[in-house]
């Protein structure tokens, strides 16, 4: 469970202004739906507050005075606001709805995006299940805030000064009361929203973890079960989800609070108020009408500053999650292109290696001062322990990563000078584990060149030796292949990542230890397909298996980032060298193993 280990940026303590701007600008794409519902909202409040209005003249005008003609004047005008009430509630909804649903698809869009730009060491270092976690969960509660969050705001606001104006209009020394409460509630909130704001991020920040560690142990479930390890990941995981309980439950209890302190300070301003009024009744210096209407606009005013103070307990956690979606959408790729890169169309001539250094980490080099000369259409062969630095050297050449020192060239040009997509246009890659996409075979094929066609896709198959096994299944080549390809044997997957490559038309080939897994005859059948697709190309293949590499141009031994030895299969033989006792041990095994398949004294045959 490593991703719960993962330790993301730690955001400041105080409330970021700038965080909610920033999260008000999404629906600036947007504006005349923002506009809209901004105008339909508006006109509801003003709308209500009319309405109370209409209250206190059908009490004083037509009930009180027991005016008929008074009274069917206000029934018909509160006819007309209840169906301009309706329309606007309506509008608002319906707007509100789908601006929310724009700005979901903006920001998903936008991180989906980003994410194909990002080098692959930001995905070396950041757990899936963080980057999930943004996507998804993080995205919704922004889109949130700029929608329903600002619905209530511009209600709140506009109910509140609505309910002013008429207050004054009424009896302005009544509505100065009303004032006091508000400083108060001022304090209040800005007391409260401290503690919440940095709840809310522990919560955000612990969810990142959980969603990795469901994610980790989803697609490692076979490895959890034939170690015996749920007790222990189970445990590991209880105390993620009781961590993140404690956090939200904090959280809650602030927002529970917050609440019911706003109620009472608003009930003292209630009771001050009656009693007032009460008091300017009995003077004669208010109807009954007017204090009906007063306390009723002094509840419309409070109900919606109660709504604005459960709004702003959520808003804080709106934040939490924008400040680590937006930090996804501000992270930087490390391997960024010159302003002046150019396309050449092809990426076809010799490669070189010039005093090349590299580093994953600080103090940790895998390569130092590497050198080496690749001509074009040469195949190289990569061999040598774990950790050596043959990966490392591929993924250089790719441009996933840059050298740290040194430079690469390809056909007399650095490569830095190049754009990214002249480089990965032009890469055909098998790797170790094969991964395909959930969909059909033939659209699994098809991603290596999206304008493909029926004939080319299988021209491909049958040069990678899949045609065969294709054919054979319920539905050929639409058969589904599953999640990551999970309905296919590991030799099935791997010949179709070998006909995509083929059918991308590569200029530079990588195989990356891609017969490792795969039985003896599906290692032939690759075999046989890497050498077309490798004729006339530049092509790398790492590999532990030495019988698929004997046929290579050249064969490279590499220890610690070095070349330690160079030369053909039969060259590398005849030195007996670190290359010689590597094929001869695993020629041994190979033999001891088909031995130990003979049946009854088979052995002394097989000796």
């Amino acid at each position: 469970m490593s991703d719960i280990h993962f330790e993301e940026e730690e955001f400041e303590t105080a409330f970021n202004g700038k965080t909610v701007l920033r999260i008000l600008a999404q629906a600036k794409p947007h504006w005349p739906m923002l506009a809209g519902f901004l105008f339909f909202i508006t006109a509801v409040s003003v709308v209500d507050s009319y309405l109370t209005f209409l209250g206190k003249r059908l009490v004083d005008e037509a009930i009180l005075a027991q005016n008929r003609a008074a009274l069917t004047e206000i029934l018909k005008l509160y006819g007309v606001m209840f169906v301009l009430l309706a329309s606007g509630v309506f509008g608002f909804i319906y707007l509100t709805g789908i601006l929310g649903e724009r700005i979901r698809y903006d920001m998903r869009k936008a991180m989906f995006a980003h994410l194909q730009q990002l080098s692959f060491s930001y995905f070396d270092r950041t757990p899936i299940g963080w980057i999930m976690s943004r996507v998804t969960s993080d995205t919704e509660r922004v889109a949130e805030l700029v929608t329903w969050g600002l619905l209530d705001v511009t209600w709140g606001v506009t109910s509140i000064v609505t309910a002013v104006i008429f207050m004054f209009f009424i009896n302005w020394k009544m509505a100065g009361i009303v004032f006091i409460a508000i400083p108060i509630l001022v304090v209040v909130g800005a007391t409260f929203k401290k503690y919440i704001l940095t709840e809310f991020r522990k919560v955000r920040k612990i969810n990142s973890k959980i969603t990795g560690a469901y994610n980790e142990n989803i697609t490692g479930v076979r490895v959890t079960k034939s170690l015996a390890r749920e007790k222990r990941d189970l445990i590991e995981f209880q105390d993620l989800s009781s961590d993140m309980y404690q956090a939200s439950y904090r959280a809650a209890w602030l927002s529970a609070l917050f609440l019911p302190v706003v109620q009472l300070i608003s009930a003292f301003a209630v009771a001050a108020i009656i009693w007032y009024g009460g008091l300017q009744v009995d003077l004669g210096f208010m109807t009954l009408g007017d204090i009906q209407a007063f306390v009723g606009y002094i509840t419309f005013m409070l109900w919606p500053v109660q709504e604005m103070a459960r709004v702003y307990a959520q808003m804080q956690q709106s934040v939490a999650s924008a400040e680590r979606a937006f930090s996804l959408l501000d992270s930087t790729p490390e391997i960024q292109e010159k302003p002046d890169a150019v396309d050449p169309g092809t990426i076809r001539g010799d490669i070189v290696f010039e005093h090349v250094s590299f580093q994953y980490e600080e103090e940790k080099r895998v390569l130092s001062d590497f050198n080496l000369r690749v001509k074009q259409g040469e195949t190289v062969a990569l061999v040598g322990p774990t950790g050596g630095g043959k990966s490392t050297i591929v993924n250089l050449l790719c441009r996933f990563y840059e050298p740290t020192n040194g430079r690469i060239l390809i056909n007399n040009q650095d490569y830095t000078d190049l754009t990214l997509h002249a480089i990965h246009s032009k890469l055909g890659m098998v790797l170790q584990t094969p991964h395909l996409f959930s969909g059909t075979v033939r659209e699994n094929i098809r991603y290596g060149r999206l304008d493909a066609s029926e004939a080319e896709i299988e021209e491909a198959a049958k040069l990678a030796g899949a045609h065969e096994f294709i054919t054979t299944l319920e539905k050929g080549y639409d058969e589904n292949v599953g999640e990551g390809g999970s309905l296919l044997s590991v030799g099935q997957k791997q010949l179709i990542s070998l006909a995509r490559a083929i059918l991308a038309r590569p200029e530079l080939f990588i195989m990356d230890e891609a017969t490792s897994s795969v039985d003896t005859l599906t290692e032939a059948l690759i075999q046989k397909g890497m050498e077309r697709v490798m004729d006339g190309r530049t092509s790398f293949i790492i590999a532990h298996r030495l019988s698929t590499i004997k046929r290579a141009d050249r064969i490279l031994v590499i220890e610690n980032g070095t070349i330690a030895e160079n030369g053909t299969h039969a060259e590398l033989i005849r030195a007996k060298g670190h290359y010689y006792r590597l094929y001869t041990q695993q020629f041994r095994k190979e033999r001891e193993a088909q031995v130990m398949d003979l049946p009854g004294d088979g052995v002394m045959v097989g000796v």
